[in-house]
């Protein structure tokens, strides 16, 4: 099982499902402090077309290219298609990231009996920021 260094350090390219391109929401500037950190940022939200000159999609099935990590900010309850998506993209991630107050243990097992390392209930600036100081 990877550590959360581990996972940060190796990951280049990360799919944000819940994107926002309002500036207020954690949906927004979480990937946005990701992003400035050098990052690779595809959102997926069927209202977002682009975000700092990245096409956005409406379904992590839409996604052709690799992606290293499917962060979500989307409510429990929708994490296990969610998974079930990222299962299903052309080139499998490495791992699925929750954020603060979502946990699904439905979610969890699909992930982790297909490989994939997962981490819930966790802010992934707030992991960022504490292994970089």
């Amino acid at each position: 099982m990877e550590t959360t260094r581990e996972l940060l350090e190796s990951v280049h390219t990360i799919a944000v499902v819940g994107f926002s391109l309002d500036e207020g929401k954690a949906g927004y500037y979480v990937p946005a402090y990701l992003h400035d950190m050098g990052y690779r940022i595809i959102p997926v939200n069927p209202a977002v077309t682009e975000a700092w000159r990245e096409r956005g999609y409406a379904s992590l099935r839409d996604i052709a290219e690799p992606v290293d990590l499917v962060l979500v900010f989307r409510r429990a309850e929708y994490v296990p298609d969610i998974v079930r998506d990222a299962l299903a993209m052309p080139h499998r991630p490495r791992a699925i990231w929750l954020q603060s107050g979502i946990v699904s243990p439905e979610g969890e097992a699909l992930a982790r009996a297909a490989g994939l390392t997962v981490m819930q209930d966790r802010c992934i600036m707030v992991e960022h920021r504490r292994l970089a100081a």
